[in-house]
């Protein structure tokens, strides 16, 4: 089947799908349904990858975290990038200015953040309409997505979401832990500590149209055919999301319709709502990218072998001793003797830590002791 042909069902399976309302009866046709479009999804994908030899666009990733804004054409990407970095990207009233990604850098709370302007994304952008494939790919690299809605447009925004769940990117999801031991008899077993939304049946019969024919499958979380899906396909990039409305300087232009369309998105979805023309509320968002980045710092307390320890460390939430002092330098691991902690992290300040799994937390102070 070529790939024109390939489409067309894909097509097909999906209008039947759409078509197709949910109850006990239907559970199991829906759920293989699902399955054959992402089986015939992934053929797609590999024959449209290996018949492209185009030449990606080429970013590299620096600071302590990137970002990457989305959106469709002329909803003011270039004109927030410039607000929000040192970036100087070009801005117009027209679309496709932005012919190319442009990065640029924003400072806060200490913390280097790289943030990259992408070219607006098109309608089939996730089948590399518009060179779509390419500025997916950068999306897929990147720590978190700010989608960037124009408030005259906020239909844009279940588009975007599909463009970008059919690149393969979840938002917002967590990824579903499901472990698949494949046997070479046996059939297929799936057993689970906590309730489905689907029956084992039903999961059953999308792992073999999946390709699964033996295997012990285990699930620890309560998803339905959609995660199952994911997790089989093992492709899938799960990405934090924040939506933004931009353009509220002109909020008093909107129709009644729009008004009441507006009203309805911002209660259902909690966007930030911001003028990157105005400069209103771009701090704001400054702050919610840092928090939603989960970026912590950590300060040392002297100057050990030349490393500036005046200025913080910028770590994840989460991370240990073992990472900071990897961060700091190689030579600490192998000489570590034992750190002193002052802050949150600690019963009190300069408490004696010599395990390096301990993990630290915001503005904790640390002074490693080498041997």
């Amino acid at each position: 089947m070529g790939i024109a042909e390939t489409n067309e069902k894909i097509k097909e399976l999906e209008k039947e799908l759409a078509e197709t309302k949910y109850n006990k009866r239907t559970q199991a046709a829906i759920g293989l349904l699902k399955a054959k479009i992402a089986r015939l999804k992934g053929k797609q994908e590999l024959a449209q990858s290996k018949k492209s030899h185009a030449f990606g666009y080429s970013i590299k990733k620096s600071g302590d975290s990137t970002v990457v804004l989305v959106g469709f054409p002329s909803v003011g990407k270039s004109t927030l990038l410039n607000r929000l970095t040192n970036a100087k990207s070009e801005t117009g009233a027209y679309a496709f200015t932005t012919l190319k990604p442009i990065p640029g850098v924003m400072q806060y709370n200490d913390a280097n953040i790289q943030v990259i302007d992408v070219p607006g994304i098109i309608y089939g952008a996730a089948t590399n309409k518009g060179r779509g494939k390419e500025v997916m790919s950068i999306m897929r690299n990147a720590d978190l997505l700010l989608v960037l809605l124009d408030i005259f447009h906020l239909d844009h925004y279940h588009a975007l979401i599909k463009e970008i769940q059919d690149a393969n990117i979840r938002v917002n999801q967590k990824k579903p832990k499901v472990v698949i031991n494949k046997r070479s008899k046996g059939g297929i077993s799936v057993s689970t500590i906590v309730p489905l939304k689907e029956s084992k049946e039903v999961l059953k019969n999308v792992a073999k149209e999946l390709g699964i024919i033996n295997a012990d499958i285990t699930i620890y979380d309560t998803i339905g055919v959609d995660e199952f899906i994911d997790a089989i396909e093992g492709n899938r990039v799960y990405n934090r999301v924040i939506t933004v409305i931009n353009k509220y300087d002109q909020i008093d232009y909107l129709t009644k319709k729009q008004k009441k369309e507006f009203d309805a998105f911002v209660k259902k979805y909690k966007p930030l709502l911001v003028s990157a023309g105005t400069n209103y509320n771009v701090d704001k968002l400054k702050k919610l990218i840092f928090d939603k980045l989960h970026l912590i710092r950590i300060y040392t307390k002297e100057k050990i072998k030349g490393v500036d320890m005046n200025e913080p460390i910028i770590l994840r939430a989460n991370s240990s001793l073992k990472d900071v002092g990897r961060h700091l330098h190689k030579e600490f691991l192998k000489k570590f003797k034992y750190v002193k902690i002052w802050g949150k992290s600690a019963k009190f300040d300069g408490q004696v830590f010599r395990n390096l799994d301990h993990i630290v937390q915001d503005k904790d102070i640390v002074e490693f002791f080498l041997n």
